[in-house]
């Protein structure tokens, strides 16, 4: 692959750089970190020389990266206790299943209760033949 010269802009200063046909766009988001990181310094401070600057933006952004390179680091710890229990409750066995009771009312219950139903409708019809006679 060839090298091409891409000019990039950090801290309101231009810079020629040569990078692999096909990096460009890696070598301009690094360098609008950079910049961001330059642009907080320029607001700051004010104007200061070109290494300072590119020292200080780039010690800014190495700190953010730690920071977040700790922060991946404890979520991949927090994935690998998570997939560790997991792996725990799968090789578990399979809980015993619960045993569930539904009363039943027996036969002679529901038969008497029937039976009792209709010596009340004889006595209520029977009721009813006197009073409306």
């Amino acid at each position: 692959m060839s090298q091409i010269e891409v000019q990039i802009i950090i801290g309101n200063r231009t810079f020629d750089v040569a990078c692999q046909q096909g990096e460009e766009q890696y070598l301009l988001t690094a360098a609008r970190m950079l910049d961001i990181e330059a642009q907080v310094l320029v607001e700051q401070i004010g104007r200061m020389p070109e290494s300072r600057l590119l020292l200080m933006s780039g010690l800014m952004l190495a700190d953010k990266t730690a920071g977040l390179e700790d922060k991946l680091r404890a979520a991949e710890d927090r994935l690998g206790e998570m997939a560790e229990e997991l792996r725990e409750l799968r090789e578990q066995p399979a809980p015993a299943p619960e045993k569930v009771e539904v009363p039943v009312i027996p036969n002679s219950v529901s038969d008497t209760l029937a039976e009792m139903a209709a010596r009340a409708e004889a006595l209520a019809e029977a009721i009813e033949e006197k009073a409306a006679s």
